[in-house]
């Protein structure tokens, strides 16, 4: 997920590392502070290392190509010849975005793309391309095109006076609440935990959250927007087109950072590209002008070097350029906040918690003496190497430099390079950005979005979690981890500050601004009586991970042995085999799923002479097969599910359906309807019947589905939720009112929870209840 620097810097450190003199590696080991650590590893980075980082950097090129913008706006002419404008659009803001400075492929490239946005019906959008595309030198002799455009554009916009609200396909989307084009709110909510929780501190556990009175299953516990975030590159999102096997090959070319805003994440098919680098685009040019004052104005010109040294350096890169030197020296000289007698928090902008504090952030635990020595190096001259390269670029990151005149398309003055402002103090900086990357190995935020998958004229909605960002949350690092956690987190991008609270101090950053961000709303997924501690799952979650596999994962990343009520009932009755065939088969505290091929018993766990297997629970029956036996067939059914899956997306249903008929009888391994796979498989039949527009086939299928998916994650899960909602899409398409009718409430209930009341899902139930009942 490119979390660490990629494998050749790794390499090339893991050999500087191995050849340091035995005393400077006892030293280095020695160090207990982060201070001495940063200061020993800049006596230790040579121009080797220097030299090293600008050789690898040259394979992350970001500098404006007038080929690479032409050869972009080639392909976007292809998708548009063929009238899937989605992907034209996005091939021409690519080209937007890799086209030098007022060059004709510049106005070309914007001139093309108001075409593609056009015949989108963003005709707001599409004006102001086309302005653009004058602004930066349009050919005099296709600027009737334009004209033409512009008067088809202001006629569509005039047909209507509330056109702008009434834009049914935003070219920008707040995934979290209504499908607003630019900005949405996602209700008034301020930001900060809850009157009914109480923060409590013990060594054992630091500081977490406590109910302090009884909170209601889908009670807002708390909400928090990120001190900074940074999207994942390469996460590939699909181009919602017209399906088949064009549609998939689309996926694969525009990762998340071609399609949302690199500040407040909102998706956006005309983003404002940043005018000295091709990598950073933005929804708008307040996040634009927003992103260049916290961050990119320093970031800029390193692009290369920090996508080479990963996500999380990255992120603590962009923490310490947005709090600046001066709140960093305030940081170091105060005292980590009340760590002691802490209790119910009525503020919900208090210091400790509030999401733009930039000490709530300094002062997480970094667990420095937990890391292995050999991580600390890497760390520690990772930040080095980039400290001395950015001391050389120009001056240290400081409130006295954010002059209003600077933005993210004037050049560079001469005065900017060199390193003679660097003061012998600044290595405060560099020392913070290391605290950073420590912290951020155990308190990252993985921010998640449902991307909707399957063909735009699809009758029935598919999605897929994916990550398409890593963030710190001061509030939300407040959280334990439990492998059963009594929460759910939502994530809703490109919200504006000003929407969520009625207090404007609220909204307001703490370089005096208001802002977009992106927000997390943490609810109950079940009752929490007063004195229990609220609890989040960091990640290994009991319904989808067997014990001894979460608990090692846990050690190796946030230092602690779990050892919460999933992990503690599942240990008391698993006895101590714990063989990877093992886990492959069964989940913890459920039975195997699996029924005996001869007689169709039930299979049960068994231990004999050493060696973990499953027998038949008929006793007349005693059929035996090894878990190694199992584990192999099991993979071969996923194998199967896989390829019946992509021949589906291929458009052809009917070889689909046979093959995952054929799967479910071939195996020598009978599946009972409460296995996790055969809730995939029923719900890829259902998905193959409702291509084929059998809507009542589809709906058996997706019932046993939801058994399935309902045994494995519970019968209050946010999965049981997405599935009966498709159920309820099904059972109308199939106008079948009384059994559509019955799942909206289920389904209804269970979105609700999880996600609050403002969810898309619940609106288009919602409207199928109003048809239903007229």
């Amino acid at each position: 997920m490119m979390d660490l620097p990629c494998v050749q810097w790794q390499d090339h450190v893991a050999q500087k590392w191995i050849r340091l003199d035995p005393e400077l590696k006892e030293h280095f080991t020695s160090l207990l502070e982060v201070d001495d650590v940063f200061k020993c590893a800049l006596t230790l980075t040579t121009q080797d290392d220097l030299d090293m980082v600008q050789s690898i950097s040259a394979g992350y090129c970001a500098e404006k190509d007038t080929e690479k913008a032409a050869k972009c706006r080639e392909s976007g002419n292809s998708s548009f010849k063929v009238r899937d404008y989605t992907a034209a659009a996005l091939h021409y803001s690519q080209g937007v975005c890799v086209a030098p400075r007022c060059s004709e492929q510049l106005s070309l490239c914007y001139a093309n793309r108001s075409a593609a946005l056009y015949h989108l019906q963003h005709y707001q959008e599409s004006l102001d391309d086309m302005d653009e595309a004058l602004k930066n030198g349009y050919p005099s002799h296709l600027s009737h095109k334009l004209e033409d455009r512009r008067t088809q554009c202001l006629e569509r916009l005039s047909l209507s006076e509330k056109a702008k609200e009434d834009k049914c396909k935003p070219a920008s989307k707040n995934h979290g609440g209504s499908d607003g084009l630019k900005t949405a709110s996602v209700g008034l909510l301020p930001f900060g935990i809850g009157p009914q929780i109480a923060v409590g501190f013990n060594p054992e556990k630091g500081r977490h959250l406590m109910a302090a009175e009884r909170i209601e299953a889908g009670e807002v516990i708390l909400t928090d927007r990120p001190y900074s975030c940074v999207l994942i590159p390469g996460m590939e999102e699909e181009v919602r087109g017209s399906g088949g096997k064009q549609h998939k090959e689309r996926s694969m070319l525009f990762g998340v950072e071609h399609r949302r805003c690199h500040r407040c994440l909102s998706e956006t098919l005309c983003p404002v590209p940043c005018g000295r680098c091709t990598y950073s685009r933005y929804c708008s040019t307040s996040c634009q002008r927003d992103a260049w004052e916290e961050h990119h104005r320093w970031e800029c010109s390193l692009r290369p070097v920090l996508m080479a040294f990963g996500v999380l350096s990255e992120l603590a890169w962009r923490i310490a350029f947005k709090a600046k030197v001066e709140r960093i020296a305030l940081a170091v000289v105060s005292k980590p906040i009340s760590l002691k007698g802490e209790s119910s928090v009525s503020d919900p902008c208090h210091t400790s918690h509030c999401g733009d504090s930039y000490l709530s952030v300094f002062h997480l635990l970094h667990h420095l003496d937990r890391h292995s020595p050999a991580l600390r190096f890497l760390c520690a001259v990772t930040v080095a190497t980039l400290y001395l390269k950015l001391s050389k670029a120009g001056p240290p990151p400081a409130a006295r430099d954010l002059r209003p005149a600077s933005g993210a398309n004037s050049q560079p003055s001469d005065e900017e390079g060199g390193h003679a402002e660097w003061s012998s103090e600044q290595w405060l900086l560099g020392s913070a950005v290391l605290r950073h990357f420590l912290q951020l190995r155990c308190n990252a935020q993985a921010i998640l979005m449902l991307q909707d998958t399957g063909a735009e004229n699809s009758p029935v909605q598919s999605s897929r979690e994916i990550r398409i960002a890593t963030a710190i949350f001061p509030t939300i690092s407040l959280l334990n981890h439990s492998c059963c956690p009594n929460t759910s987190l939502v994530f809703s991008t490109g919200t504006s500050t000003s929407d969520l609270s009625a207090d404007l101090s609220e909204s307001v950053d703490e370089n005096g601004r208001t802002a977009r961000e992106v927000t997390a709303t943490v609810r109950a997924a079940k009752v929490i009586d007063a004195g229990q501690e609220i609890l989040h799952c960091y990640g290994p979650h009991s319904s989808r991970m067997a014990t001894q596999e979460r608990q090692r994962l846990l050690q190796e990343q946030y230092y602690f042995l779990c050892q919460c009520e999933a992990c503690t009932q599942q240990q008391e009755g698993e006895g101590t085999q714990h063989s990877k065939q093992w886990m492959d088969v069964t989940l913890d505290g459920q039975e195997s799923g699996l029924l005996c091929g001869k007689c169709k018993g039930s299979l049960k766990k068994s231990i004999q002479d050493g060696a973990t297997g499953f027998i038949c629970s008929q006793s007349s029956c005693g059929q035996r097969m090894s878990s190694s036996e199992v584990s192999h067939r099991l993979q071969e059914i996923r194998v199967h599910l896989k390829k019946a899956v992509d021949i589906m997306e291929g458009e052809r249903p009917d070889e689909a359906l046979t093959l995952l008929r054929r799967t479910q009888c071939q195996t020598g391994l009978i599946l009972a309807e409460t296995h996790p796979l055969q809730g995939e498989l029923a719900d890829a039949m259902a998905r193959v019947c409702a291509t084929m527009g059998d809507w009542n086939k589809a709906a058996s299928h997706l019932e046993r589905s939801a058994v399935a998916v309902g045994h494995q994650y519970g019968k209050d899960s946010i999965e049981l939720g997405r599935q009966l909602f498709k159920l309820a899409q099904l059972h109308f398409n199939g106008g079948c009112r009384d059994q559509t009718l019955s799942i909206i409430p289920k389904a209804r209930r269970l979105l609700c929870l999880h996600c609050g009341p403002d969810c898309h899902e619940l609106q288009e139930l919602q409207a199928m209840d109003d048809c239903l009942r007229g």
